[in-house]
């Protein structure tokens, strides 16, 4: 039995399984799902998980070298910006429209679902490498 990390073995098997530049989104509970794109689901309820949770736990567990946003975030929930600069340190962020943020979504690994709910509260995390 694995006794800290993550501990959830759907997504420890997604992080094993990246390689460089492979991407994973971190969603808030009303970001669609794209067909054929493989979703963890862990919203227990309205803002349960936090998203912040999740990507500090990921951040964590995973080789990050970049990540985007939808532009939107900027003028529509700073605060949850504000966590994440915090939380990504000096890692880049890119920002784009929230209509190009869901096409991409298309070419994630997976698409991890946590309980947020305020707007914009998604972001797709692109592997680096450890070397």
């Amino acid at each position: 039995m694995k006794k800290n990390g993550i501990l959830n073995s759907e997504i420890a098997k997604v992080l094993a399984d990246l390689g460089h530049t492979d991407q994973i989104v971190i969603a808030d509970a009303g970001l669609p799902i794209p067909k054929g794109v493989a979703k963890i689901d862990l919203a227990l309820s309205l803002q349960d998980p936090p998203f912040q949770k999740i990507l500090a736990l990921l951040l964590q567990e995973m080789e990050v070298e970049s990540a985007i946003l939808a532009d939107e975030i900027q003028q529509m929930n700073v605060p949850q910006l504000k966590s994440i600069h915090a939380l990504m340190l000096d890692r880049p962020l890119t920002f784009v429209s929230h209509e190009a943020f869901k096409e991409q979504t298309k070419e994630a690994k997976v698409i991890i679902r946590t309980g947020e709910a305020t707007p914009y509260s998604n972001i797709i995390l692109e592997a680096g490498v450890i070397f």
